[in-house]
């Protein structure tokens, strides 16, 4: 049996990203997480990974705010395990704020981490992918890739120009057995949007589910979180073989959201 592919699948130790780290690994491929956390909680979630799906799973702990962390962090795995065939581009942040009064800070960071952090990635796996005539890049956008909300500049620009970036860089290899896809969730059930839900719940004295259908998910006509299994399986599918003619395409996974 050959060597397994690998996967890198940048903020994977909550949440998506998460989510598609279980899922991929199942798929049978060597995994690379990378996320913030408790380093004793993950030391424990990358053995759990390991131990049930029987395939090697490291971490690396870079800031991907920092290009210098991000090209050290793909710099050794491709050391380490020879090739990266499979890059997840998921790790995000967000920050909610009028214009006028959006920090610089906060909204360099947002650009950084959702925009500029893929473009790192992307540029320093892609030799390692041409020279070995496979690729998989899948690009976590949202539906704000697509559509916008007030409030959500600097991350409707991030998730907009991640969408853009998917386009060009398929075009660029897509004579060399790469792709590039983004998928474009709406609102998913994962542990941050619970915490915001019992915030809001809190702070507009409503029940948790009033909050969730006047709130949340009013733009989603399903008024139904999307499960981060959804994502990870679709997830699963644009990096197998079957996807191997689907490129910068951009997949809405958003109860109809953006079918407005």
């Amino acid at each position: 049996m050959g060597k397994k592919r690998v996967a890198v699948v940048t903020g994977s130790t909550s949440g998506i990203g998460l989510g598609i780290a279980w899922k991929l690994a199942r798929d049978g491929y060597d995994i690379v997480l990378n996320g913030l956390g408790d380093k004793g909680d993950i030391e424990n979630l990358r053995s759990d990974i390991e131990k049930e799906t029987e395939v090697a799973v490291t971490f690396e702990d870079a800031d991907l705010a920092n290009p210098i962390e991000i090209e050290s962090m793909i710099t050794r795995v491709l050391k380490f395990h020879g090739s990266v065939d499979i890059l997840v581009n998921n790790a995000g942040i967000q920050f909610v704020s009028a214009v006028e009064d959006f920090p610089t800070e906060q909204w360099n960071r947002v650009i950084d981490i959702n925009l500029n952090a893929a473009f790192h990635t992307t540029r320093l796996v892609t030799p390692s992918m041409k020279k070995n005539g496979f690729g998989r890049i899948v690009n976590i956008a949202s539906a704000h890739g697509l559509v916008a909300s007030p409030f959500k500049s600097a991350y409707v620009a991030a998730k907009h120009g991640i969408v853009g970036f998917t386009k060009s860089v398929a075009l660029e290899l897509a004579e060399f057995g790469v792709t590039c896809n983004a998928i474009c969730p709406g609102w998913v059930e994962t542990p941050l949007v619970q915490t915001q839900v019992d915030a809001l719940a809190i702070e507009k004295k409503m029940s948790k589910e009033a909050v969730i259908k006047n709130f949340m998910l009013e733009r989603q006509p399903t008024r139904k979180f999307v499960q981060i299994e959804e994502i990870a399986s679709l997830t699963s599918f644009l990096v197998s073989e079957s996807a191997r003619s689907i490129t910068g395409s951009s997949y809405s996974i958003d109860g109809g959201w953006t079918a407005h």
